[in-house]
């Protein structure tokens, strides 16, 4: 029997084999499988706003793969970013610190923000790894932890690129600022760090191609000198994305922080992304006709508001041909701030069908489900479910034995080394991987198959036609032993209605 002909004759019979045990076996797929049982939300399917019906100052499709426009709406007009700053604050971090470093937060970082600020809560003396301030900086969009950054990396880029050394990432070392300041390399660390690191905010705007945008603070709290435009976003989007560290931490829905010697316990503080379109990405698989968007993949996005911006978000999403598409929605009015979601959403939506329009040839298979991230932890990530970084070969990966597993272990330094997350958390990048027969995959990523049940059918056809032959034998002998118990019953109950006979009477 071919190992096609297996899977479908053991799901076949381990469906007849749930199915017959019914009652008697409620437990047994979550058993068989070793998993919980799987529950379906059945979220009803909703309507988008129509693309012409966003409020907002403009937006912009950008065709990061095609290094195209798509869309757009007075893409270049000047916008105000609000929080949606910290994407260029952050990939700065990524080039000038190592995420596993320590940083000690200052009196001036925590000084430099209002009252009104969002916050990641930090204390001045508080020392903390530079990864849990990006996901500060990132998700509750703390402008405390925006500003640690920002310190860290002018001192840094002081430490390791000094005047008359060698050039840093964006060409320049210490020279740059002494110069452009005037004062010293050390009244600039002790008296202008945010404002050095503004003009490198801005030297790598220039470098990257904006011409837009111009940053006076890392986290984006109003000024009329701080401005930039959707299609600059777009621009600064795709450059961050190229680090695997940022989209680890723009595709996290939550963040459990760990302790430190002012928070003394871990999960000190949990909290949430401020992009609820990462938690249910769904809503832009269809426009507001219904016709499917061939979005195959929302890696994450950062939100922006201020009175005076409005809202909105720029966003990172991977089309089913391969595209990656960076998308900025921009001044949405902020007595509308609760539409922000909806409108954003609709922008992805038409942005990705787009795309899809342009090149209609799929590359990555699958759905949006198949590709969503999770907080999982190294111990604990599901080695049975469809999480692959779009790109990859889109293979389901493989259980992986324990003498394999060592292996992997003793080579994690020198064959992983370049996949390491910030934070501790992995993404699910499987390599490569096994080549796999095309009729089986698509057997596997639809219908039952698409299903825990049939993944694990899937991946172990021998292991569950047992299983189901097993099943159906027990559950057999269940019932001849509740068959003999009633014909048992019966007898006995006939012999006692039978009086014994004692003669006759006269």
């Amino acid at each position: 029997m071919s190992d096609n002909a297996l899977k479908r004759f053991a799901a076949g019979l381990l469906a007849v084999a749930v199915i017959t045990a019914g009652g008697i076996m409620p437990f047994a797929p979550a058993g068989l499988c070793g998993r919980s049982v799987e529950a379906a939300v059945n979220q009803p399917d909703i309507t988008i706003t129509p693309i012409e019906d966003i409020h907002c100052a403009s937006y912009c499709v950008y065709d990061k793969t095609a290094d195209t426009i798509l869309l757009e709406r007075m893409s270049h007009n000047r916008i105000y970013p609000a929080s949606m700053t910290k994407l260029m604050t952050f990939q700065l971090g990524l080039d000038y610190l190592d995420p596993d470093d320590y940083v000690t937060v200052s009196q001036n970082a925590i000084d430099n923000v209002t009252s009104d600020s969002t916050l990641m809560y930090i204390c001045v003396g508080e020392e903390l790894k530079v990864s849990e301030l990006y996901y500060g900086m990132m998700l509750p969009s703390g402008n405390d932890a925006a500003n640690v950054v920002a310190e860290a990396v002018i001192a840094k880029l002081f430490e390791l690129y000094p005047e008359g050394g060698e050039m840093g990432p964006d060409g320049v070392n210490a020279s740059y600022f002494t110069e452009l300041f005037g004062m010293s390399a050390d009244e600039i660390l002790t008296s202008y760090p945010l404002s050095a690191f503004a003009e490198l905010m801005n030297l790598r705007a220039r470098n990257i191609g904006c011409t837009g945008t111009h940053f006076v603070n890392p986290h984006g709290l109003h000024s009329d000198e701080h401005y930039t435009t959707a299609y600059d976003l777009c621009l600064i989007m795709a450059k961050a994305s190229e680090n695997p560290d940022f989209n680890t931490v723009i595709s996290s829905p939550t963040h459990v922080f760990q302790a430190t010697n002012v928070h003394t316990e871990d999960a000190w503080s949990i909290v949430k992304n401020t992009n609820q379109l990462l938690s249910d990405p769904w809503m832009a698989s269809k426009t507001a006709e219904g016709e499917d968007t061939h979005m195959i993949a929302f890696i994450g996005g950062k939100t922006g508001t201020t009175s005076v911006a409005g809202t909105g978000m720029t966003t990172y999403s991977v089309n089913e041909n391969g595209h990656e598409l960076m998308i900025s929605v921009c001044g949405i009015p902020y007595e509308e701030y609760s539409n922000q979601t909806r409108y954003v959403t609709s922008a992805v939506a038409y942005g990705n069908l787009a795309c899809w329009n342009s090149d209609p040839v799929t590359v990555i298979p699958g759905s949006i489900g198949d590709y969503q991230r999770f907080n999982w932890t190294a111990d604990s990530f599901p080695v049975l479910d469809t999480v692959i970084v779009p790109g990859d070969a889109a293979t389901l990966p493989q259980p992986v034995s324990s003498d394999e597993q060592s292996a992997e272990d003793q080579q994690t330094d020198a064959g992983t080394a370049e996949t390491n997350i910030a934070g501790e958390v992995i993404i699910g990048d499987s390599g490569s991987g096994p080549d796999v027969d095309p009729a089986s995959q698509d057997q596997a990523q639809s219908g039952f198959f698409a299903t825990r049940v049939g993944r694990f059918v899937s991946l172990n056809p021998g292991v569950s036609a047992f299983i189901a032959v097993l099943v159906l034998i027990i559950i057999i002998l269940v019932i001849l032993l509740i068959t003999r118990s009633i014909k048992y019953n019966r007898s006995k109950r006939r012999r006692k209605a039978v009086r014994d006979y004692k003669g006759p009477t006269f």
